[in-house]
């Protein structure tokens, strides 16, 4: 048995080496299979993680008050690109109540512009963040020169802006900002501090912002009354539930919802922990989903390679007559062609995983240049599904070119020119 796999091996490796260029082609669908599908699950893995890393910087005691109801598992509406309005500041003003939640050390409001800002004759692409004047306790914040603007600025409509480390460099490069005044929708705002380098963290770029007080940017930019969303601290990690649903107590009265199951909120409450699984979830079905599309091609790899094979068949069917009239039998003749199929697909399967994994690589450090810290994650699981598929697929496609093959009759076969 062991001779004749042998023999099989060296006669199929023969027949691939005779006709390399057909071979190669036939390889072809494979090979982008199976590397299409490590890429995916590779980019995917290091892409969710660097989103979960990203909302872990953020810290475990924060809580994000969206606006709209969101499903437990599902991305909030913004990321979909959707605008809800039935959060307002009094929502904030009423969290931030210790006799409402008294578990929260500070909590601070948001409402996004983007637009381009200028000084001088340079301008700039870049995102408005109207906010507090609690937000350095909510989010942590450090400020290289300058400060940040005072409740009483906010309150008073100050225009006033705190340049993120991307902007003050775009704008103002090696100069000193403190006192200029840049320009944002025809209004004029004096520069009073810049924060600290920070980068990614949660679906945004904080070097890449401008903070305005909340109040300035509804009243004298956006013309809006609606937040995007809150972010409020907890002072303990052990009291994130608690808080949670005080929070959700106080908006449910202040918006008249009599309903205390949750089901009729026109809101959504997440721990850091929530908003980790929620996007764990949406990532993993988008990997597997990608991943499913790219194994498409391992199926038109399968007809290609059963079409080649039939073509084997006939350019070597006096070879096969030949064999069978000197005693060769018909599942002597299948586990030939058999043999030939799964060494094609196997061939195609380990390289498609070379090409994938190199890729793989290449784009984590393309990631790491441009500044993301990217982990390279490549699942031997994959890798050794991979392999299996390509041995399945050269079973699966090669079976009925290998029993076309063992049902010729030796005298036809001969006959055959």
């Amino acid at each position: 048995m062991l001779e004749f796999f042998r023999q099989s091996v060296k006669t199929s490796a023969g027949a691939l080496l005779a006709n390399k260029a057909r071979s190669f082609l036939t390889m072809l669908g494979i090979i982008i299979g199976v590397a299409a599908v490590i890429v995916i699950m590779a980019v995917g893995a290091g892409a969710q993680g660097l989103i979960l890393s990203q909302i872990k910087n953020l810290g475990t005691n924060l809580i994000g008050v969206l606006p709209g109801k969101s499903e437990d598992k599902g991305p909030p509406a913004q990321v979909l690109g959707i605008i809800i309005t039935t959060l307002n500041y009094g929502d904030a003003l009423a969290l931030a109540d210790k006799n409402n939640v008294p578990n929260l050390t500070a909590v601070a409001a948001y409402s996004k512009a983007i637009g381009t800002v200028s000084w001088g004759a340079d301008s700039y692409d870049t995102n408005i963040s109207g906010t507090t004047a609690s937000y350095l306790d909510v989010e942590g914040g450090e400020l290289e020169q300058g400060r940040f603007f005072t409740a009483d600025e906010e309150k008073n409509l100050a225009r006033v802006a705190v340049l993120g480390s991307e902007v003050k460099a775009r704008l103002f490069g090696a100069s000193d900002p403190a006192g200029a005044r840049i320009k944002f929708k025809k209004q004029s705002f004096e520069v009073i501090g810049v924060m600290k380098k920070r980068g990614l963290a949660a679906f945004q770029n904080y070097d890449d912002q401008i903070f305005m007080p909340l109040a300035t940017v509804q009243k004298v930019i956006s013309g809006v009354d609606y937040l995007g969303f809150i972010r409020a601290k907890v002072d303990d990690g052990k009291n994130i539930n608690r808080a949670i649903n005080d929070i959700s107590l106080t908006l449910r009265e202040r918006h008249n919802i009599i309903d205390q199951s949750g089901a009729s909120d026109d809101f959504t409450v997440r721990s850091a922990a929530q908003a980790l699984g929620a996007i764990a979830t949406v990532t993993d079905a988008l990997r597997f989903f990608l991943a499913a599309m790219a194994a498409l091609s391992l199926l038109v790899g399968g007809i290609g390679i059963m079409n080649i094979m039939l073509v084997s068949v006939t350019e070597r069917t006096r070879e096969i007559g030949l064999r069978k009239a000197v005693g060769a039998s018909n599942k002597d003749i299948r586990r030939q062609f058999l043999t030939q199929a799964v060494i094609i697909t196997l061939l195609g399967g380990l390289i498609g995983i070379a090409l994938g994994v190199l890729t793989a690589v290449l784009i984590s450090l393309a990631a790491r240049f441009l500044g993301y810290s990217w982990d390279l994650v490549i699942s031997w699981l994959s890798i050794a599904l991979a392999v299996a598929v390509s041995a399945a697929i050269g079973l699966i496609f090669g079976l009925y070119p290998a029993f076309k093959a063992s049902r010729l009759e030796p005298v036809e076969a001969l006959r055959h020119e």
